[in-house]
């Protein structure tokens, strides 16, 4: 069929041996746009995380798992944003069609003219995903497609209730009129996942005629023209772009979802390789029609926004993230490992870039040039000229001295900041290269993905990319990424992982994180296979992501384009400043009247009109907002507390819901073993608590009363041995702590064994030589063959054939054990106690189980249950060959490992403290919901005489839409919750009333939920149900990653300022999704979180908040301070300028030098009020709270300058201004009057401004602010009553009475009187008469947050 378009710019053309056309029942061609599961998006992985609830953490272990299988587990798919795009027009969208019938109708009549006429001369080159969504993450498709096996109801979290995000795109909006047609596509959008957020790109070419236009316009303007471009740059692109299909336009235009724009010019170069080595495989799911196998793409167009490229795909019609490319060949380890051919390197680095994060340095004159730029040093250069030109010298000079010592300062600390950020980021080193068959030394920046290099290099000390453990293995530290220092395992990779690798995700799988090698981590071990049937003895690994595009590279990625924090003190200053902009307007057309009238000179009216700008937006506003945040940043590091995120102080004042993480942060880090409980065959009930090793084999123990009781005790103390992670690193043991502090009980010693390459079919036979568990040189008692015990004084050694790893589903790990000669071997698990059910048989479960595992979890103490089976005859294969499943299961339960996790010192303290200031605090975790509240109540987080209750599923399940809660109290079942709206029900006629948790205190109730019910709540329950949860839940246990982040999300949904503190890779979600997070971690935590606190306890929680009470409340004083400033001068000048008269050079210099910025300064220097309140500052600066008082202080000052402007006018030595048509008069009785008034209003103003408990310390302990201050008044006072000569010329001063000297300094103090009563008792009385006045008038009652109306809710409804 004859289709017309223009030619196709890109090159394209399909391979000759697929050279046909697919055409439907119309002769039209079809494709296929979407696949079902196909729409999806995930998050950054230290944002969000997908709300399967997969129970990462639902074991005891749950927070000791290693950190290669938890730390990038946590996402969720993330929604997109619900911003409003100028560049991009979805209005025209029809409603999303069905997938089926979409799949079929869609004609080819929809795709970009270059692709039809490509499909016209192929139509097997056709991609089914031609058209996917633009916000999904990468836009790279995939070779597998992932199966959701939730139910088909289930509600996803994506579109949960009270989300602040919703998709950006329906499925359909491709085939909008405005984005694609048959003009190609001119926009769309893209989700950056590793960076959580959304972009527009948006096509355009310059035109000839507004380009030359632009250059006369910039010129003739002297410049301002290219300055307000500049400054507006939407202007510019509308001014000189023309919007212009993606295939073909020179540059975009790429806008964020804060709206922040930039403009990009697109990289046209000559490629010739096939569409797969930049786009990857197609993903051959729903595809209607015969394709090319892999067509040919002859140019390459690309853009790099924030060191991220994105490759034009010339079938979809729009560009693709290039950072999850996979090559086609990636399906055998054995065929990766013949590496790359020399010629494959530069076409692939042409796609992906030098393996560098080198971050872009601007030289001096760069950063000097956007520095002079920025609006504020061209208004203050605006201002000098204007000064010069008013013959104001003295003053323009001291102005023009100190910005120029400001930009320089400006201009050294970021260049530290740059150079200290690049050398942190950069890294290169040689490594060994597999390369034509042939091994060269190059450098680690020249490494493309797929090159296969040694890990073994003796002289390689941190990963140079992100890579997959191909051979050998490896111990790492990866607390570059996650915080954590526990040392990590990999292993080599199997052909079945290689089908599970999805690169273009936003996080790495804990399937394939094991052995995933994280670029800029660092190599504690590599060991070196055993030479296995292909002779290869190296520790080889295949390089997958370079540069940016690895997972260090989104870190400093994150460092270098922090995302807005949105605080409204800061939207609401500038708003405030384009009022104040607005009354300059007024005040300088009022002005310019006025000296019309006057007839003055015309140079003299229009400055003089100017001036009266630079009066009322005082160009040092901006600077003195963030001096009070400086100061708190100074005091913060001093106590070990670091922020990478400024603007995050302020916020942390109005924090009022703080969630911790418990093991590590509310809780020792390390865990004590209180001893252990053997499950005694002969009594069917346990034994006491066993606190020393040696013991456990003790015949001679009163509990042992038959054989099988002693094989009990053996077989714990063998799985203690033997069962665990550990590694051996320069004769150390090294791994996750609870693992270690298990075996050091033991008393045991480790040998590791050595370990071979896994491949083909001997992928499991993993080592020749196991690894090796030997007692302490002591007599053992072991059972011979017949069940006899005798006494074995030769050595015992248990060499470990095979483990399987801790899983976070099954929540267990397990060994497979034989002893040194013996030919039978034993298996031995340990994990949750909750699986052991289903793994053990039933009759070795002793009758006290559940008794004993209540009583331990109720009293805050982590139990691990352990099981074993022996197996007669067990042979090295047989041993391989075993599954899991097989091996876990008919087993022998033996007893439970009892840890005690105690509080740190500081906890209940500070829990206290929070509680007492009316901040909310919850406990989230991963462990044991028993052992959750038994922490809680003993650190005060929940009333310990109040009921907790806690939730369970009484049908159903947490995937089962119909499923049916029970709501029961942890200390009596007879008291239960409605399980609709969670308030108390009338308790059962058989409740205990006796018990100390009776009736009286169930008002005072708290909710203890689990991470399935929350699940489920949140996507099935009622959405009252699901507020109450969130306001009256205490505990959130057995919560994953992923879950932590959802609960933070959901109480800021509901008006909570949401802070979190945790102290590993498991918060990472939760610490970056919060107001404040504070990472309690010594690494480059700091990447995951604002605060980052080397005092590993919560103490930092109450001094971040109190700091920032007082960095907010010093951010409204000195914005008040400067406003009134403003008021002032502009008051004195408009009085003077009435007969054209003004203030002197050196009152200017006197004012703002010597009155303005020593007291601007010293007044944020007060420290924070040692107690924090209950209630919190405001941060609404458009407040009646805020405007009341300011507006107020305002008309007394007027008021004051009024009274002595007309008292002056009254006097008979009065000296009146002389109109003097060139130029100001300036030494006369108003001059000198209006000044001297003035001075003590800027000083006693700062007085009565300056904020003192309950958020900051008193004014008096601020020692160099009362110095300033009383130097200030004593100043002014001498150049009231009697100046020396010298000082009343410069100064411009006029004679006075004494009398009228007595009544300027009565003036002063009647200011200071009357401001201060109104401050502290008049003006907060006003502005809530003013907000009941605004109610009664509206008749609607004022809005509140919702979180206090579900408060009241709850009460009301018991």
């Amino acid at each position: 069929m004859e289709q017309s378009g223009p030619p196709r710019p890109n090159g394209m053309r399909a391979d000759a041996r697929h050279n046909h056309e697919a055409e439907d029942a119309n002769g039209e061609h079809t494709s296929s746009i979407y696949g079902l599961g196909l729409n999806r998006s995930t998050s950054s992985i230290f944002e969000d995380v997908e709300m399967a609830h997969d129970e990462l953490f639902s074991g005891p272990m749950a927070e000791s798992l290693p950190t290669s299988t938890s730390a990038f587990a946590h996402q969720r798919q993330r929604s997109d944003s619900v911003t409003t795009f100028s560049y991009y027009d979805e209005d025209q969208d029809p409603e999303s069609p069905d997938d089926d019938a979409y799949l079929s109708d869609f004609s080819a009549a929809h795709f970009p003219p270059h692709a039809q006429d490509w499909e016209q001369q192929d139509g097997d080159a056709q991609f089914d995903d031609s058209f996917e969504d633009e916000s999904e993450e990468s836009g790279l498709p995939s070779r597998r497609q992932s199966i959701n096996n939730y139910d088909p109801n289930r509600r996803s979290s994506l579109l949960s209730r009270g989300s602040v995000q919703a998709r950006l795109l329906r499925r359909d909006s491709l085939i909008s009129s405005t984005s694609a047609g048959v003009d190609g596509r001119k926009s769309q959008k893209v989700y950056m996942s590793s960076d959580d957020f959304t972009i527009v790109i948006a096509g355009f070419r310059t035109d000839r005629l507004r380009s030359v236009l632009y250059n006369m316009l910039c010129i003739s303007s002297v410049g301002t023209a290219y300055l307000l471009f500049r400054w507006l740059p939407r202007w510019r692109i509308r001014f000189l772009g023309v919007k212009s299909p993606l295939y073909e336009c020179k540059w975009v235009a790429v806008e964020n979802q804060w709206g922040e724009v930039s403009t990009l010019d697109v990289r046209d170069i000559a490629y010739g390789k096939p569409l797969s080595s930049v786009f990857g495989p197609a993903n051959k799911e729903y595809r209607p029609l015969e394709y090319s196998a892999d067509p040919e793409l002859d140019r390459l167009r690309m853009i790099d926004y924030r060191y991220v490229r994105l490759c034009y795909h010339p079938v979809k019609d729009k560009f693709i993230l290039s950072n999850g490319w996979e090559d086609p060949s990636w399906t055998s380890v054995m065929a990766i490992k013949a590496g790359l051919e020399g010629e494959e390197k530069s076409f692939r680095e042409l796609v992906f870039g030098q393996n560098l994060i080198d971050i872009e340095q601007k030289t001096g004159f760069q950063l000097l040039v956007d520095e002079v730029l920025h609006p504020f040093y061209i208004f203050q250069l605006a201002s000098l000229i204007l000064w010069c030109s008013d013959e104001y010298y003295y003053y323009a000079i001291c102005i023009f001295v100190i910005s120029v010592g400001s930009i320089i300062a400006t201009l050294i600390e970021t260049r530290s900041t740059m150079k200290r950020l690049r050398e942190i980021s950069r890294f290169e080193c040689d490594v060994r290269v597999l390369r034509s068959g042939f091994w060269l030394s190059i450098s680690s920046s020249d490494v493309v993905p797929g090159d296969i290099y040694e890990l073994s290099d003796p002289n390689l000390a941190l990963f140079p990319s992100d890579s997959l453990l191909l051979s050998g293995d490896c111990i790492v530290n990866e607390s570059m990424l996650t915080g954590e220092s526990v040392p990590v395992s990999k292993t080599p990779v199997e052909d079945k992982i290689l089908g599970q690798l999805e690169l273009g995700s936003s996080a790495i799988s804990p399937h394939v994180a094991k052995h995933f090698l994280f670029c800029g981590t660092k190599i504690i071990r590599v060991r070196r296979p055993q030479e296995d049937r292909h002779g290869e003895a190296l520790a080889l690994a295949m390089v997958v992501r370079t540069g940016f595009n690895t997972t260090k590279g989104a870190l400093v990625r994150s460092m270098l384009f922090p995302k807005p924090s949105g605080f409204k003190f800061y939207r609401d200053s500038f708003r405030y400043i384009s009022v104040m902009a607005g009354v300059a307007l007024v005040g300088f057309i009022v002005s310019l009247v006025n000296f019309v009238r006057l007839q003055l000179a015309w140079h003299l009216v229009v400055v003089r009109a100017l001036d009266l700008i630079t009066i009322i937006v005082p160009p040092a506003l901006p600077a003195t907002l963030t001096i009070g945040t400086n100061f708190a940043l100074s005091r913060l590091r001093k106590k070990q507390i670091f922020c990478i995120s400024p603007q995050r102080v302020n916020v942390g004042g109005k924090v009022n819901m703080m969630c911790f993480d418990k093991t590590g942060t509310l809780t020792e880090d390390g865990l004590d073993i209180l001893g252990v409980r053997a499950a005694l065959r002969s009594s069917s009930r346990f034994s006491e608590v066993i606190d020393n090793p040696t013991s456990l084999a003790d015949i001679g123990s009163k509990d042992v009363r038959s054989f099988e009781d002693v094989k009990v005790r053996v077989a714990l103390l063998h799985t203690m041995a033997t069962c665990h992670s550990l590694r051996l690193v320069d004769k150390e043991l090294m791994g996750d702590p609870l693992d270690l502090k298990m075996f050091e009980f033991t008393e045991w010693t480790f040998e590791e064994g050595a370990s071979s390459t896994r491949d083909g079919e001997d992928d499991d036979n993993r080592g020749l030589a196991p690894s090796v568990a030997r007692p302490p040189p002591t007599i053992q008692y072991t059972l011979d063959r017949k069940g006899d015990i005798q006494a074995q004084t030769h050595s015992l050694e248990l060499g470990v054939l095979r483990a399987f790893e801790f899983v976070s589903q099954l929540r267990r790990a397990s060994v497979i054990v034989r002893s040194f000669g013996g030919q039978s071997g034993d298996i031995y698990v340990k994990g949750a106690p909750e699986c052991m059910r289903d793994i053990c048989r039933p009759e070795t479960f002793p009758a006290d189980y559940d008794e004993l595992l209540g009583y331990y979890t109720h009293k805050g103490y982590r139990v691990i249950g352990c099981a074993t089976r022996h197996i007669k005859k067990l042979s090295w294969v047989k041993a391989q060959k075993m599954k899991r499943d097989e091996a876990e299961s008919e087993l022998d339960f033996v007893g439970f490992i009892i840890f005690e996790n105690k509080l740190k010192p500081t906890t209940t303290p500070v829990i206290e403290e929070l509680r007492r200031s009316n901040i909310s605090t919850a406990m989230c975790t991963g462990d044991n919901i028993l052992t959750a509240i038994s922490v809680a109540r003993e650190c005060g987080l929940i009333d310990k005489t109040a009921h907790c209750f806690v939730p369970h599923f009484a049908q159903g399940d947490s995937r089962d839409k119909y499923a049916e809660l029970k709501w029961e109290s942890i200390d009596n079942s007879g008291f239960q919750l409605d399980p609709k709206t969670l308030t108390p029900l009338p308790p059962s006629a058989d409740a205990d009333a006796s018990l100390p948790y009776d009736i009286i205190d169930i008002r005072n109730y708290t909710l203890a939920v689990t991470g399935d019910v929350f699940r489920w709540v949140i996507d099935y329950a009622d959405e009252e149900c699901l507020k109450r949860m969130l306001v009256c839940g205490r505990v959130f246990a057995r919560m994953s990653p992923d879950e932590k982040h959802e609960l933070v999300e959901k109480l800021q949904s509901i008006g909570y300022c949401c802070g979190f503190c945790g102290d590993g890779a498991n918060d990472c979600g939760a610490l970056k999704a919060a107001d404040i997070g504070i990472s309690l971690s010594e690494a480059e935590a700091s990447v995951a979180a604002p605060f980052t606190s080397r005092v590993f306890d919560i103490r930092c929680v109450p001094t971040v908040i109190r700091e920032g009470r007082a960095a907010l409340v010093t951010s409204f004083s000195c914005f008040k301070y400067m406003s009134l400033y403003s008021a002032i001068q502009f008051t004195s000048v408009s009085f003077l300028y009435a007969w054209a008269s003004n203030l002197g050079d050196f009152q200017f210099l006197f004012i703002d030098l010597l009155l303005i910025l020593p007291i601007a300064i010293f007044m944020s220097w007060a420290r924070p009020f040692p107690k924090l309140s209950k209630k919190r500052p405001t941060a609404n600066l458009v407040s009646r709270k805020v405007l009341t008082p300011l507006l107020g202080q305002m008309a007394i000052c007027i008021a004051i300058q009024a009274m002595a402007w007309s008292a002056v006018r009254r006097q008979p030595w009065y000296i009146p201004p002389r109109v003097n048509r060139e130029m100001s008069s300036i030494k006369n009785s108003e001059n000198t009057v209006l000044f001297l008034v003035s001075c003590f209003e800027y000083i006693l103003s700062g007085v009565v401004l300056n904020a003192g408990p309950p958020f900051r310390q008193s004014m008096f302990r601020n020692w160099p602010f009362v110095a300033t201050i009383l130097v200030t008044v004593a100043f002014t006072s001498y150049m009231v009553v009697q100046p020396f000569h010298g000082l009343r010329k410069l100064m411009q001063l006029t004679n006075m009475t004494m009398d009228f000297k007595g009544y300027i300094l009565g003036m002063g103090a009647a200011y200071l009187v009357i401001a201060w009563t109104a401050e502290k008792l008049l003006f907060l009385r006003l502005a809530k008469w003013i907000g009941k006045m605004k109610i009664k008038v509206r008749g609607k009652p004022k809005q509140r947050k919702e979180f206090k109306e579900i408060e009241e809710r709850v009460r009301a409804s018991m």
